[in-house]
């Protein structure tokens, strides 16, 4: 019997490489291969068998619901999966409607793709329907880490941040290229967005609408507004090249609309959130009447203190909150020391 043959499309090495990984874990006879482009697979496909179809929904040139139909035209009863970065409902429609067996949102849930794997290859015997791909309550079923995981994959991006108009960073994936200067560009990036607020206000906008893109260096720098509280950045290589921006701005739009009805649920209601701890927030009246207090302790700081005020200082503040006694009484010790308290057993 010649072995079920598995086609992977995914232009992102480290992706296509964890799922051919996990499908060798599976003890079945199977020949998994992976190829990087819309247009090799077909030229694959039109020479080769291909069992089941695992594809990016989102390819240079071509998209994986072209590639299906494509693939489905030489081997009309290919099993098709389907995965992608994005999070929109209307994609997951789309998909659902085109007829592909299952879908994923990256980061891919291994566990429950290989399960897909075998209930489509017909590998495992089940008496349960596979479960039909809905376009709706998909916001419920994700996290922020997820979400700006797959955005993060989707750009090719080096690092995407969410933050809120504090500086506090709500949830992140990847790092920036020079961590030394992060404090410095989330300064001066919530300054831009502080800004950019104050002019939607102006302008009566409902929606602050305003886009930063920085171009021209090592990297390229996007950063949004997600609502009326918070703010996202994508650092990475040629985010913003003519050839690449529309796209980039496209796809970073299509997620901010995805995690800001995220933001705006109370924490701990979203499934698989940590409820994020904010930092305590200290009003400027609180820290100006801190200042006030602390000043005299400065300035007394700067004196050199002598031995015998040092004693001095402790002898007066024992006898400011010394325990009030009453000369009528006695205290434990000072009977047992006149002998008038029982002995110890």
């Amino acid at each position: 019997m010649t072995p079920l043959r598995i086609l992977i499309v995914e232009d992102q090495r480290e992706v296509s490489r964890l799922l051919r990984t996990s499908l060798e874990t599976l003890e079945y006879d199977l020949e998994v291969v992976e190829i990087p482009s819309g247009e090799e697979a077909i030229l694959d496909a039109s020479r080769k068998k291909v069992d089941m179809l695992v594809s990016d929904f989102r390819l240079a040139g071509i998209s994986g619901i072209e590639l299906m139909g494509k693939v489905r035209s030489y081997h009309p009863n290919s099993k098709i999966i389907l995965i992608t970065g994005l999070t929109d409902p209307k994609v997951r429609k789309e998909v659902a409607e085109a007829g592909a067996d299952a879908f994923f949102i990256k980061p891919v849930p291994i566990a429950d793709f290989l399960d897909a794997v075998e209930r489509s290859l017909g590998l495992v015997e089940t008496f349960l329907p596979a479960e039909p791909i809905s376009p709706v309550e998909v916001v419920e079923r994700v996290n922020l880490p997820d979400l700006l995981t797959g955005l993060r994959q989707e750009l090719k991006a080096t690092a995407v941040i969410l933050l809120n108009d504090d500086g506090y960073i709500m949830a992140r994936a990847g790092d920036l290229p020079d961590k030394s200067s992060e404090v410095a560009l989330v300064s001066s990036l919530l300054a831009i967005h502080s800004a950019g607020q104050k002019v939607s206000r102006v302008l009566n906008q409902k929606v602050a609408s305003n886009w930063h893109i920085f171009s021209g260096g090592e990297y390229d720098l996007i950063f949004a507004p997600v609502g009326e509280a918070h703010a996202m950045l994508a650092i990475g290589k040629k985010l913003a090249e003519e050839s690449a921006v529309l796209k980039s701005v496209n796809t970073f739009s299509a997620s901010c609309k995805i995690i800001e009805p995220v933001l705006g649920k109370p924490i701990g209601t979203v499934k698989g959130i940590k409820a994020a701890q904010e930092p305590p927030t200290t009003s400027p009246e609180m820290v100006e009447k801190t200042a006030r207090e602390m000043e005299p302790l400065f300035k007394d700081a700067k004196k050199r203190i002598k031995p015998g005020e040092a004693d001095a200082f402790w002898n007066k503040a024992a006898d400011k909150h010394k325990s009030p006694t009453q000369p009528d009484m006695l205290s434990y010790d000072q009977a047992k020391q006149l002998g008038l308290a029982p002995e110890d057993e």
